[in-house]
């Protein structure tokens, strides 16, 4: 099989997320009020923790870790898609696959800070007299300072890694942005091996995480029923489970592109599958973390006046 060397002047070929005719128009307005949205959840979210000294707690110091995270994860992959639809463009350099592929790890690795959120409402509700002291401004910061290196370390090596391999002198991306496990059909190589590395980074990065959410928040839910009126127990369910179901969503999506074999991954499914955890969750992370919140909606009434 010919292979064609990498250089920064290559160019790869993204077909896209749109290629259903005529529907591409709606699916494209779509996704614009989508990406519009979530960036403009995460911009007002962020700007509110800031202004508001009420909310300058560990819980929301976490939160606009996150919400900066989704605006620049969202902003890695939609607005070379729209760019690409409307200049009839599918092109992207082989630098700029390589930029991509590396924020969107990067990004996708630090959501772990869902975990470090989960392990706060914990602490709060299950410990509250050591709330102070397991959440401190030190144990916060070291916690979104370790999520932001292991995952720029995690994704760098990966990075580094496939784009230094064979490909093919085919340079079509069925995808919609540069994606470790999308470009792996490209490889002129066995990378049997490597998707075991692959496997072992997803468990670290993406499960345990994901184990840690779903743990603590069964230890809150154990301890409000233990303590708590119906009303209180209503409320928290109700907290908790939109929480874990936004959570699940990502880690569910992401858990499944990423741990499966070369060979089980079809193109269109994983298309679908990823919109979920890079376009969906994004969305949705600002406002059920602040909508269904007291202290936020407060701290809007008060900023606005």
């Amino acid at each position: 099989v010919k292979t064609e060397n990498q250089t920064f002047g290559a160019e790869f070929i993204l077909l896209g997320l749109f290629q259903y005719g005529q529907m591409n128009k709606i699916l494209f307005v779509a996704i614009t009020v989508i990406f519009s949205v979530a960036l403009m959840g995460n911009i007002i979210l962020i700007h509110l923790i800031r202004l508001d000294t009420l909310l300058h707690t560990p819980m929301y110091f976490l939160l606009s870790q996150l919400s900066f995270i989704d605006m620049v994860y969202i902003s890695t992959t939609v607005p070379k898609m729209a760019a690409n639809f409307l200049s009839n463009s599918k092109t992207i350099t082989f630098f700029g696959c390589e930029i991509q592929t590396f924020l969107f790890l990067t990004l996708g690795g630090t959501e772990a800070l869902l975990g470090f959120m989960s392990y706060d409402r914990h602490v709060a509700i299950c410990h509250p007299s050591h709330y102070p002291v397991l959440t401190s401004k030190t144990i916060c910061l070291s916690m979104v300072t370790c999520a932001w290196a292991s995952s720029s370390i995690n994704a760098l090596i990966h990075t580094l890694y496939v784009f230094q391999l064979p490909f093919c002198t085919s340079r079509i991306i069925n995808h919609f942005f540069c994606e470790v496990p999308s470009l792996m059909s490209l490889v002129c190589q066995d990378t049997s091996q490597y998707e075991y590395t692959v496997l072992f980074s997803g468990l670290v990065i993406l499960l345990l995480p994901f184990m840690a959410i779903l743990a603590s928040y069964a230890q809150v839910l154990i301890a409000v029923y233990q303590m708590s009126s119906g009303k209180g127990q209503t409320k928290a369910i109700s907290t908790c489970s939109s929480h874990l179901i936004v959570a699940s969503l990502f880690y569910g999506a992401t858990l499944s592109t990423y741990t499966r074999p070369h060979s089980l991954h079809y193109p269109e499914e994983d298309k679908v599958v990823a919109v979920f955890y890079s376009i969906i969750t994004p969305l949705l992370n600002p406002f059920i973390y602040s909508l269904r919140n007291k202290e936020v909606m407060g701290a809007m009434r008060r900023v606005l006046g």
